[in-house]
């Protein structure tokens, strides 16, 4: 591995401190070098605050004249709630940068760049660019797709089964399959549910990790508005809470939701009648909503594979068998005819979670 690796790998992996907590932002790390030693770094710590370049240089000092700088993506060159990056770049007398690719935020798109090599700033792109774009993968998803980036993610039983025939799901996988899944929520910016999940549930939809965790958007689909008004989403405090609705929702019905602080989005009706989810996911997109991670239930998870919505999927697997033909399975919907059809997962990963729970991720292309 050369040096600019090195130190890109460095960058790459400062940025990863802050997963979950620069959205609408992505994730950048950055790190000078002088004289074959490391002078700064930095992290892009939460949106609004001051980017992975400026942190860096803030720790070199007058050292970053005539330095090397190593930034996991272009750094920008507009107005924002903070300043240029580029413009702090050239300012301290940086001498060379080395970029692992271009922001394709069409805000910045190369002007970055151009402006740093028209100050005589020496500019390398491409290096590790493959691992920086995944890093930001929810990022470029927003802003190139106009969408969110969708994780579904489903605990069931080596049969399939999300509940016994009973209805008894609490709890099929083991804590630390549970800790993990609230790792999940606490990155990010919203968690999805239909509603028949909170009818029979009751679920908080928090993040249960302490101090540093922290809650989503709680978004319910409910195309009529059947929510509970005494159920815990809607009476905790504990994080805001959208409904999404169609037009058969009652209004009266609506009015008593908007008493309890509740957003409404209401959307067209789907072809079964249901919240049309390729335009929620829009209308979150321009909400800054960035990223939804889907736990269920078996219809709405269905209804988002079918519809080519889902981008990664995460089965948390336990080494149980409940059968039972009545028993409720993570996917449920009209389902395929042809095995040519299904969903096919791609870079697929799987590992042995402590306390023997079998964790399958992967992509939905």
């Amino acid at each position: 591995m050369d040096d600019d690796e090195r130190y890109m790998r460095m960058a790459l992996e400062l940025a990863k401190n802050a997963e979950g907590r620069t959205s609408p932002n992505p994730m950048v790390g950055a790190v000078i070098v002088k004289d074959g030693r490391v002078v700064g770094c930095g992290w892009h710590r939460k949106a609004g605050t001051p980017h992975a370049e400026v942190h860096a240089l803030a720790a070199a000092g007058e050292l970053a004249k005539g330095a090397v700088i190593y930034v996991s993506l272009e750094p920008c060159s507009h107005f924002g709630r903070t300043p240029p990056c580029c413009d702090a770049l050239i300012k301290a007398g940086i001498k060379r940068a080395v970029i692992a690719m271009e922001d394709t935020n069409p805000k910045v798109s190369g002007r970055g760049i151009k402006r740093m090599r028209a100050a005589g700033i020496e500019v390398v792109t491409g290096i590790l660019a493959n691992e920086a774009r995944k890093l930001n993968e929810v990022f470029f998803k927003w802003i190139e797709k106009k969408m969110p980036f969708v994780t579904i993610k489903s605990a069931m039983t080596l049969d399939g089964k999300t509940a016994t025939c009973t209805g008894q799901s609490k709890w099929i996988t083991s804590e630390q399959s549970r800790q993990y899944g609230h790792r999940l929520r606490d990155i990010n910016d919203a968690i999805i549910v239909g509603v028949n999940t909170v009818i029979a549930d009751n679920p908080s939809l928090t993040t249960r990790l302490g101090e540093n965790g922290k809650n989503p958007l709680r978004v319910v689909v409910d195309s009529c508005g059947r929510i509970p008004l005494d159920s815990k989403l809607l009476n905790d405090g504990e994080a805001p809470v959208l409904l999404a609705v169609t037009v058969k929702a009652p209004k009266e019905r609506l009015k008593a939701l908007a008493d309890k602080n509740v957003q409404l989005i209401e959307t067209k009706a789907d072809a079964n009648g249901r919240v049309c989810l390729p335009e929620l996911f829009m209308k979150l997109a321009q909400q800054d909503i960035c990223s939804v991670l889907v736990e269920g239930g078996a219809t709405l998870m269905g209804s988002i594979i079918k519809e080519k919505l889902a981008d990664k999927a995460y089965f948390f697997i336990a080494p149980k068998l409940v059968g039972g033909e009545k028993a409720k399975s993570a996917v449920a919907g009209e389902g395929i005819g042809n095995l040519s059809d299904a969903a096919q997962l791609t870079e697929v990963f799987t590992d042995i979670l402590d306390g023997g729970d079998i964790l399958v991720k992967g992509y939905l292309r």
